[in-house]
């Protein structure tokens, strides 16, 4: 027995020794082997960032739930600290040895080395970007994440809910921080910006703790969790009301006194121009959005052709249905406001719109197996934008489900005004939004098992937008649009795109200002004022952003259109797509190369 315990303490010992030559450099040093290396890399980030490790859900199934009572670190530290990690990576990244990688190996290194390379790249300009502004500011952004990404199933959910609302506090007073160091190197905001976030935090902070969303937002969702007596949720909310009222309203209040601070330096110029090296730093914006080396100038000749191209196909559809087309914003303006086509200014017409956004969806579903090998597995749903924050977020966007499936993704749609919804765009941008858009790409992505964790989230956004604007000509192409409205309304999103392309490198190259880029787009695309003014004034706050759908939808075609030639009755378009989706996100470089091995294997 003596000799058979020593012989099982020795078998321990070795294992354990071995598993500490394998973990120690994993976590402190070179890791021996690459895929870890890509595991340490992607741990490193979700562990800096603790919001994004409750979005993804990747450590839940396994019972770890610690981080879920944290908020990220906001200040300029944190960036600079990160910047440092990511050079430090690249540098580790590069010193393994390619030619000992396999294939599969390899392409994941070149897709971590684009990413790690482009992100340093952008160090310089760490700095030049708005930590305040309408769209995604820290003031809508940690309210939105609080309600709709933060869990809540049980009572230690809710607990961690109120540790999260005491540190919005310091979190805030981090953003301030960050504001003024800005401020302090030239980088100051514009003025709309000032007067749109004064107009947020105002909206939020009205009408007491009571009355805030985030108490209750927070009660209601508590009256939907099982095991909690009636007393325990009274307490629970108590105590959120008392940190609303102690530190988060507080917080807001100091949002206000630092905009009263940088009002007066504020500015009347839109552009990124007007930062320090600020044509370096848009620049890279537009290699960081697009992953191409194409220049501003390029980019904004591509949006000129391709607004003149559209606006030849929408003349002749507009004529097919009867109309003059001779003053084009003009028509599109009164189609978009035509009566026959908007919604009751009701709650019963808001309600209604998502129940047709579901239905077109769930009348585009059946019609996917003949377009694509592979299909998601997450399901998906329509909600509406959260009220708080509807007046400067954008018409719709995409929330991916957690990795771990607890919820499904959905695909937000923002129902601020009902003259923006017109019904003739409402296919289109439910494909853009939903299937076979973001939603088919995404979980598709999360879905592949074979890939490397970080390829199954990294965001390229060329890749990501783009395939969502190449899903709404594939639906136009394959008759998803039942009349010739709703053809129209796709004709329109899509110009809508193109116009970005002229608008954006307008503004930030060209030194347009924020009305010159304005009236283009009215005239352009015909949309609501209201409309137009909120897009215009995202791009100005996320500079180079919006010219990633267009270039991207443009690879993907003119990748599409080289198989076809190439491969003549043998192109197979659901292989073509299993191809372009197998991967995950790519830089557009990379996704070219795969789409021509692919190409060659055909042959």
């Amino acid at each position: 027995m003596r000799r058979a315990a020593r012989i099982v303490s020795t078998v321990a010992c070795i294992v354990a020794l071995a598993g500490a030559v394998l973990l120690v450099p994993t976590i402190w040093g070179k890791p021996w082997s690459i895929d870890h290396f890509y595991a340490r890399v992607f741990i490193e980030l979700l562990l800096r960032h603790p919001m994004l490790l409750t979005q993804l859900r990747v450590l839940e199934p396994y019972g770890i739930r610690s981080h879920n009572r944290e908020l990220d670190d906001f200040s300029v530290a944190a960036q600079r600290a990160e910047a440092g990690e990511i050079r430090k990576n690249l540098a580790l990244l590069r010193s393994y040895d390619r030619t000992e990688q396999s294939a599969d190996q390899l392409f994941s290194t070149e897709v971590l080395d684009y990413y790690l390379a482009l992100s340093a790249d952008g160090e310089p300009f760490l700095l030049h970007d708005y930590p305040l502004n309408q769209l995604e500011g820290i003031q809508v952004a940690l309210p939105d994440f609080l309600l709709n990404v933060h869990p809540m199933h049980d009572a230690r959910d809710a607990e961690d809910y109120l540790a999260r609302l005491a540190a919005t506090g310091a979190a805030i007073d981090q953003a301030i921080d960050g504001m003024r160091v800005r401020a302090a190197q030239g980088v100051v905001l514009p003025r709309f910006v000032v007067e749109r976030v004064r107009q947020q935090v105002e909206t939020f902070r009205a009408g007491g703790a009571a009355a805030n969303v985030l108490v209750t937002g927070f009660a209601g969702r508590l009256a939907e969790l099982d095991g909690l007596t009636q007393e325990a949720r009274d307490a629970l909310v108590d105590e959120a009301r008392a940190q609303v009222e102690t530190t988060v309203l507080p917080a807001w209040q100091r949002l206000t006194d630092l905009l009263a601070e940088l009002e007066p330096t504020a500015s009347s110029e839109a552009g990124a121009w007007k930062h320090p090296d600020g044509a370096l730093y848009y620049s890279w914006a537009l290699r960081y959005h697009t992953t191409t080396r194409k220049s501003a100038d390029e980019i904004h000749a591509i949006g000129l052709r391709e607004v003149e191209r559209l606006h030849a196909e929408l003349r002749a559809s507009l004529a097919g249905e009867g109309f003059d087309t001779t003053d084009l914003g003009a028509t599109l303006r009164a189609l978009q406001s035509d009566a026959r086509f908007l919604y009751p200014d009701t709650d019963a017409g808001r309600s209604q719109v998502l129940a047709d956004y579901q239905a077109i969806l769930d009348d585009a579903a059946p019609r996917l197996p003949a377009l694509f090998g592979r299909l998601p597995q997450a399901p998906m749903r329509v909600e509406r934008v959260p009220a708080f924050k509807e007046k400067g977020a954008p018409g719709a966007y995409y929330m991916p489900p957690p990795l771990d499936g607890s919820k499904p993704g959905i695909f937000y749609a923002n129902l601020r005004s009902i003259r923006e919804i017109p019904k003739l765009g409402m296919r289109t941008l439910s494909y853009h939004e939903a299937i076979p858009g973001h939603h088919l790409q995404i979980a598709i992505a999360q879905e592949l098992p074979d890939l490397p964790i970080f390829r199954r989230v990294v965001p390229f956004t060329a890749f990501v937008e783009g395939w969502a604007l190449y899903a709404e000509r594939l639906a136009l192409e394959t008759g998803f649009h039942p009349t010739g409205y709703d053809r129209i309304g796709a004709l329109v999103a899509e110009v809508f795109r193109a116009t970005r392309l002229v608008v954006d490198t307008g503004i930030h190259a060209q030194r347009w200002t924020r009305e010159q880029a304005i009236e283009y787009m009215l005239g352009s695309t015909g949309m609501p004022e209201t409309d137009v003014v909120a897009e215009i004034e995202r791009y100005i706050v996320s500079p180079g952003q919006a010219c990633a759908y267009k270039v991207g939808q443009l690879t993907i075609l003119e990748l599409r259109e080289r198989a076809q030639q190439a491969l003549g009755p043998r192109f197979d378009l659901r292989a073509f797509h299993d191809v372009v989706l197998g991967s995950g996100a790519l830089p557009l470089e990379l996704l070219e190369r795969q789409i021509d091995a692919w190409i060659g294997r055909q042959r």
